[in-house]
């Protein structure tokens, strides 16, 4: 495919898919969320990719959504714009539900949507510098097709302030509330980035696929008889399978798991 907002690589099982839109700091229009969708769908289903990296060309990461795209859709009907919306919600879900490990390499400012998809990402690392802002309240708008991944990854506590106010806030404050995981000077944003990205390939990729699934499916449940017989479940299918096994012998023989070869 022809990519026109984004720009797609391969290295060693490793797909990074880049936003290529520097000129608009990377914000978004129905044509980049349509190329997002159909690159973390085509990659979560390729067996050769073991992680993606999210990454951003220019000094801004993502300032959301294009405001020439966000104008033409004040002339939608009602139906019209929801149907825009959506799409932006299922690109979103497309991304958090992807099988693959997905790392946010966040190397500047990040702002309204562009919150959602970091939030959407399974590990997000910035740059010490790079600033963080929940605009929408300050268009008239509400960051609601983004609100169920920013608020998953930064709590209710600091979501309702920041959604509210719009504040503009830095990346130790993101640390600190816990929507970014790791801070890096510029010059160190790469060498982290591929650190975890080793650590995550060096992994089952089965494991890797479920571990991820598990979370997303037991946060927020009760512990409860429904709980605890579902983790026990989970945990004897993955001994039983072929990489389960091998884990462990390879392990106890002291050499390589076969998915390293």
């Amino acid at each position: 495919m022809n990519w026109q907002s984004v720009d797609i690589t391969m290295h060693e099982r490793v797909a990074t898919v880049t936003l290529d839109r520097p000129d608009v700091r990377n914000a978004f229009n129905d044509a980049t969320i349509a190329e997002l969708a159909l690159a973390f769908d085509e990659l979560g289903r390729d067996e050769d990719v073991r992680a993606i990296i999210l990454a951003a060309n220019g000094p801004a990461f993502c300032a959301g959504g294009d405001l020439h795209w966000m104008k033409a859709m004040a002339g939608y009907s009602d139906s019209e714009n929801y149907d825009d919306a959506l799409k932006l919600a299922d690109m979103l879900r497309t991304i958090y539900t992807c099988p693959k490990p997905v790392l946010a390499k966040i190397q500047g400012d990040c702002y309204a949507g562009g919150m959602g998809l970091v939030a959407a990402c399974d590990i997000a690392i910035a740059v010490d510098s790079a600033h963080f802002c929940l605009s929408e309240v300050k268009l008239g708008l509400i960051p609601a097709t983004i609100s169920p991944y920013v608020i998953k990854a930064m709590g209710e506590n600091a979501a309702r302030r920041y959604c509210l106010t719009a504040e503009r806030f830095t990346a130790a404050e993101a640390h600190r509330i816990g929507f970014i995981h790791e801070l890096v000077a510029p010059a160190e944003l790469d060498a982290r980035v591929a650190a975890i990205i080793k650590a995550l390939v060096s992994n089952s990729p089965n494991a890797v696929r479920q571990a991820k699934v598990l979370v997303r499916e037991v946060a927020g449940k009760a512990l409860d008889d429904a709980l605890v017989t579902d983790s026990a479940r989970r945990i004897a299918a993955i001994r039983a399978s072929d990489e389960g096994r091998e884990g462990v012998a390879s392990f106890l023989e002291k050499r390589k798991p076969s998915w390293l070869d």
